[in-house]
């Protein structure tokens, strides 16, 4: 269950036998969440860019970067931690082996500005960030048969609290970027009914 509070959105349309916010425009989705939610599954279904793309929310001006040009797609995203120079996804070595667990460094993530003029571009409007949050114990469910194939490094020796660690980041980052005026919506599992973020 989300430790975020939220609600079904009322107003929705069905995209590829998928339900959708009704605003929300097919190439504006980016698609992102803590590994194993079921991002690549989304998108394949979806018949969106199945190479993943990564973006660094500590970078300036991240929001125009070439990773985010086609869409929807796949997004894994970099954070920025207290005490750590660079950005950091939540399946990168340094960040599983951290104890106590990192805290985020909200100081440091950048928003797109607002639009000002008629011939600016609404960078807030240029994307819709699905986050894709399952229930730690079912992701668990997911990388641990998915780990048998070995078809992901990131599934190695993955344990329940690490997942709800990364669950937790995502789910701050949601609210943050929701609460700064960008269009972000959460559900639970690729087949949900997507929730919108009360802020």
């Amino acid at each position: 269950m989300f430790c975020l509070k939220t609600e079904p959105f009322t107003d929705v349309q069905i995209i590829k036998d998928i339900v959708f916010p009704s605003e929300l425009t097919f190439r504006v989705l980016l698609v992102t969440g803590p590994p194993g939610s079921g991002k690549s599954t989304l998108i394949r279904n979806l018949g969106g860019w199945s190479e993943e793309g990564y973006v660094d929310l500590s970078m300036n001006k991240w929001w125009t970067a070439q990773s985010l040009s086609l869409r929807p797609r796949e997004i894994h995203m970099g954070f920025p931690f207290k005490g750590i120079k660079e950005a950091m996804a939540v399946f990168e070595p340094r960040w599983l082996e951290a104890n106590p667990p990192l805290q985020l460094e909200f100081d440091r993530i950048c928003i797109p500005p607002p639009k000002r003029h008629f011939w600016n571009v609404d960078w807030c409007k240029r994307y819709a960030f699905e986050f894709i949050l399952p229930k730690a114990e079912t992701i668990l469910e997911w990388r641990t048969n998915r780990a048998k194939s070995g078809s992901h490094y990131v599934d190695k020796n993955i344990i329940l609290s690490q997942i709800q660690q990364q669950l937790h980041t995502y789910e701050t980052i949601a609210q943050y970027l929701a609460e700064h005026g960008l269009f972000v919506y959460v559900r639970e599992g690729n087949q949900g009914r997507p929730l919108r973020i009360i802020t």
